[in-house]
């Protein structure tokens, strides 16, 4: 960023917050306006497209302690202040740099020490939920900048940031770029949900596989369906566990859990409920809710 732009540009009143707004409130206010200006929810919107690059800008600078520091000490020096030349003689306009200097003792418009690094990039991207599992690369396009490849690891969460070292805006004078930090939406998968690095689902079964056992077909997530074993007397609700068939990151193999729903019949015959009434009657006589009417106090 030039020190030009830290004169024309009032990013706090870009980001319409105070001088000594915290950094829980700014990071806040930065959220809801990214949210409103960010391209994904304004397609071909090139307003907003340039309104959400300009509080990227602003809150790249602003939630920097060091660099907001800095930026207050520019801004407060206006460009325009003035210096009795060395020897007395007089007033001498001074320079950008010459401001920088005189600030931070003598070290240049890097400020603390060294060259300022590039401004941080921020983007959004939204993959599959299979992608979030295997990994997968994406393509982001800045402009005036060339197009991105982002590689995203397996087993990315929904709504982790990743962060791409290198990749933001150039440094003004020198010094490294900035980062590019992506945040990443997982799409919802229509039988599959997320805990941890398990992967769940529900598999339905019937009244009579419940009861008298049966070996089921379960789909895996990218791979080929697995056999398994549903024990007599399984009652709905209950989870079996399918060993190293969930997700695979960093942090280890997760393993698929399967959530037994047991189906009951919209409708039968005269000739079923008959043999299931007479089934009934073939059981223990028993009250399957008096351990719940005991726990309540009314047994």
């Amino acid at each position: 960023m030039a020190s030009q732009d830290w004169l024309e540009k009032d990013f706090y009143k870009i980001l319409g917050v105070a001088k000594d707004v915290t950094d829980a409130e700014l990071k806040k206010v930065y959220r809801k306006l990214a949210r409103k200006y960010h391209p994904d929810s304004n397609p071909g919107d090139a307003k907003a497209e340039a309104k959400f690059k300009e509080i990227s800008e602003a809150y790249s600078v602003l939630s920097d302690a060091e660099q907001r520091k800095e930026y207050d000490a520019f801004r407060a020096m206006g460009g325009g202040a003035r210096f009795t030349a060395p020897g007395g003689a007089g007033q001498a306009n001074a320079g950008f740099e010459d401001v920088f200097a005189n600030l931070f003792g003598g070290r240049g418009f890097g400020g603390f020490g060294g060259p300022m690094p590039g401004s941080d990039l921020t983007a959004s991207a939204s993959i599959a939920f299979i992608e979030a599992v295997n990994g997968t690369t994406i393509r982001l396009n800045y402009e005036g900048m060339a197009p991105i490849n982002a590689k995203i690891p397996a087993g990315v969460m929904d709504g982790q940031k990743i962060k791409l070292r290198g990749k933001g805006q150039p440094s003004p004078n020198g010094g490294p770029n900035g980062d590019l930090i992506i945040t990443v939406n997982v799409k919802p998968h229509p039988v599959f949900s997320r805990e941890g690095n398990n992967l769940r689902l529900t598999v339905p079964v019937t009244f009579a596989e419940a009861v008298l056992g049966a070996t089921i077909t379960v789909p895996t997530l990218g791979g080929d369906p697995v056999k398994l074993k549903v024990s007599p007397n399984t009652p709905n609700g209950r989870v079996l566990r399918v060993k190293g068939k969930g997700v695979q990151s960093s942090k280890g193999v997760g393993d698929l859990m399967a959530t037994i729903e047991v189906l009951v019949p919209s409708h039968i015959s005269d000739k079923a409920a008959k043999a299931l009434k007479e089934f009934d009657e073939q059981l223990p006589n028993e009250d399957p809710r008096a351990d719940l009417l005991n726990r309540a106090g009314l047994l």
